[in-house]
């Protein structure tokens, strides 16, 4: 008889949809979101848009949980030194929210959460940069539970990863790409300290750019579209997948949504028929042109079209007057009141976005317009000459109303329930109420005895629009049977006592005490180094460059490219699952060499030094560090001494030096990489954008990334108790432009 092998599929894969918005939430919901991810004002990486208030947070995630979905909040930004006192008070108050994860990218906040908010749950956002199995057992040893993976990784390597670790995997399937890896992009913030690190990119990658050669959009990707490849993500056990658009309205969340939630429910025998149903819901979220992303090489190699415009949205005409309440133009395709519009200059600089509140239609109110009549939009914002009138969403369903009906917060009672045959003892842990006593006569139990969970269903009713139930223990000392009646009874006489005896405001906070353990701790923090009398510079070199001014200087070099007078091995910031090994055989040719400096770049390169003898390990660009509690986390790992993330400026970086319990090191000199990636970019050598900024683009066949640098050398003076960092790996000495990026200015 012949054994046949079942191959069982592993479950379908969480949906995850975007919520900008309290409508967007909602509207994720209803299309059939099993979750949504969401921030508050600040401190998340899409601050640009309406975002959440804590109230509403918390309503939105008990309207979650009444349907069973989950609500993760983003708090995905880099913290300055000065931001930390806040950024635990925000901590704090995202622990009473009590959401189902929080999405973190700094270090410091990992630290933060995990060791004074041990309720909330972390989540690694994908600026993380995890992008090996490496990285991954770090992101283990910081204790978060999932990871959202580097979205410039093959599926291939997506499903190698998956094989080396029991971290759930969270992945981008659908919605706008960045040009860059993530959490390395530096552009936005190089051309006026508005950073996507901190939820403020100005989206340069959209802009035109012009060469030598021609001009173009070098950096502009094609938009991300993976419904074919949902069978494969479920076959790899990817636990959840993430649509992209925080910047979205509700009508593009309903539409994406719906369409991922009925291909993941078919029946794999129907998912070939409901492709094309697919295809036609989402075309009507106006983006632009879909692609595989980075998923397979093919299309990352053509990615980026030079020639294609980076503004989303359906191209509806182009404007052929401006007046000063409003702009006129040729309708190329519908228009309807309610339809948002961006008009996007011809230089590709972001343009006003706006929703059609009033037009005319040859010169007659009207409500839509059709292909080749004569449109006027009434507005207020200034409108380019010219500029390219695109729909960017339709109108939608107004759901002010729902939202305004979304019942309050009520207060958490935590308790702790001791019951015998002859009492049940309530005690409300968290509220100064006297504890609650009820005389029982209980018989034992032939069958089904009362138990913890069933105590815990029954006070979870709590009778209250002003309290519910919060955290709940139990003890049931020994085996009785308990009437439902009965119980039912004693839970209201409870929850009456509790609305007699208690008002809501008096209920504690249990954040509160990890918020003071964390002040306490925060105060006395203090450098736990004594500093040399002269600091050693690091000068990074290349083979056959420029050398050190100083012959004592610390001669760092790339790990592949180490020689006799190397004193330390500098490892990259990008390494695919496939090339791990010939990096740890470089990592171990070094040390064996007499290397015993290591300079760190990416989060993985920390699980690859382990059982390497070093001295020092250094946390360099474009890992970034900018606060103590990021240093603090990275001394459980070995790290010796961290660099002052690039994009700080000057006040911050002393903040840092001064709270720092190890060693800071200052990127002096250099040119700095602005962006990386995987991506075939259509550009060589030098451009300028239409302010006159100068950048040059280098292609590297040993690693296959494309860096974009500034043409102008990094250079700032000296601090007093850091060390300096000069980086001679594409720079000289004597360079005749400088510029000093944020550190004279201001980091937004």
């Amino acid at each position: 008889m012949t054994n046949v092998k079942h191959h069982t599929l592993p479950p379908v894969p969480e949906l995850l949809a975007p919520a900008g918005s309290p409508a967007c939430a909602l509207a994720a919901f209803d299309a059939g979101a099993d979750a949504i991810y969401a921030g508050l004002a600040k401190f998340n990486a899409r601050e640009r848009g309406e975002n959440f208030t804590p109230e509403v947070m918390a309503q939105i995630v008990d309207y979650a949980h009444k349907l069973g979905r989950k609500v993760y909040i983003t708090l995905n930004t880099l913290v300055k030194e000065a931001e930390l006192p806040e950024v635990a008070e925000y901590l704090a108050q995202l622990s009473e929210i009590a959401p189902d994860a929080l999405l973190v990218q700094d270090l410091g906040i990992i630290r933060m959460a995990r060791e004074y908010f041990p309720s909330l749950t972390l989540h690694a956002s994908t600026q993380m940069g995890f992008q090996n199995s490496a990285g991954l057992k770090i992101a283990k040893e910081l204790g978060v539970t999932r990871v959202v993976l580097e979205r410039q990784m093959t599926i291939e390597e997506i499903a190698e990863v998956k094989k080396s670790t029991d971290l759930e995997l969270e992945v981008f399937i659908h919605g706008a790409l960045c040009a860059s890896l993530s959490g390395q992009c530096l552009f936005s913030s190089y051309l006026g300290g508005y950073s996507g690190n901190r939820g403020k990119c100005k989206q340069p990658c959209r802009r035109r750019y012009f060469s030598k050669n021609g001009n173009g959009f070098f950096f502009s990707p094609q938009d991300l579209c993976s419904i074919d490849m949902l069978p494969r993500l479920r076959e790899i056990g990817v636990a959840s997948l993430k649509i992209e658009g925080r910047l979205k309205q509700p009508d593009y969340v309903k539409q994406t949504v719906g369409a991922y939630r009925m291909l993941l429910d078919a029946p794999p025998e129907e998912f070939p028929k409901r492709i094309g149903e697919a295809r036609n819901m989402l075309s009507k979220g106006c983006g632009r042109k879909w692609s595989l992303g980075f998923f397979s090489k093919d299309s990352a190699r053509g990615l980026i079209q030079h020639d294609a415009l980076g503004a989303a949205g359906l191209l509806c005409g182009t404007v052929e007057a401006v007046r000063d309440n409003g702009f006129g133009l040729t309708a190329t395709k519908r228009l309807f009141l309610g339809d948002r519009v961006r008009v996007q200059p011809q230089s590709g600089d972001e343009g006003p976005a706006l929703t059609i509140t009033r037009m005319f239609v040859e010169n007659q109110p009207a409500r839509r317009a059709l292909p080749g009549e004569r449109v006027f939009i009434c507005c207020d914002k200034p409108v380019a000459e010219r500029g390219l009138v695109f729909k960017i969403g339709e109108s939608f369903s107004d759901y002010s109303g729902r939202i305004a009906a979304l019942p309050p917060r009520r207060a958490r009672l935590d308790l702790n329930v001791r019951l015998t045959a002859h009492e049940i003892a309530i005690d409300v842990t968290n509220a100064p109420v006297g504890n609650f006593f009820r005389p029982l006569n209980l018989a034992p139990a032939n069958s089904r005895p009362v138990s913890a969970e069933t105590l815990e269903a029954e006070f979870s009713a709590s009778d209250s629009d002003a309290f519910e139930l919060g955290n709940f223990t139990a003890a049931v000392e020994g085996s009785y049977f308990l009437p439902a009646s009965e119980l039912k009874a004693v839970r209201r006489e409870f929850w009456e006592y509790v609305k007699q005896n208690l008002k809501p405001e008096a209920v504690f906070h249990n954040s509160a005490t990890g918020l003071e353990q964390f002040r306490r701790f925060y105060l006395s923090l203090k450098p736990g180094y004594v500093l040399p009398e002269l600091l050693t510079e690091t000068v990074a070199l290349k083979p056959n460059g420029a050398e050190p001014a100083n012959r004592k200087a610390i001669r760092a070099t790339g790990v592949y490219d180490f020689n006799k007078l190397t004193n330390e091995a500098i490892l990259p910031e990008f390494c695919p699952e496939g090339k791990l090994g010939s990096l740890v055989r470089a990592i171990r040719a070094a040390a064996d060499a007499g290397i015993r400096r290591f300079r760190v770049t990416a989060l993985g390169d920390l699980a690859l030094l382990k059982g390497i003898e070093a001295d020092e390990i250094i946390a360099s660009a474009p890992l970034p560090v900018c606060n103590s509690m990021a240093a603090l986390e990275l001394t459980r790992f070995g790290v010796t001494r961290v660099m002052a993330h690039l994009e700080l400026e000057r006040g911050s970086v002393e903040a840092l030096r001064d709270k720092s319990v190890i060693p800071v090191e200052l990127y002096r000199l250099g040119r700095p990489v602005l962006l990386i990636t995987r991506a075939k970019i259509p550009a060589d050598g030098e451009f300028r954008d239409a302010r006159n900024n100068e950048f040059s683009i280098r292609y590297d066949h040993r690693d296959g990334m494309t860096r974009l640098y500034p043409v102008k050398v990094h250079s700032v003076p000296r601090l007093p108790g850091v060390y300096d960092y000069y980086d001679l790996t594409n720079a000289n000495w004597n360079a005749r432009e400088t510029g000093t990026f944020n550190f004279e200015a201001d980091w937004f």
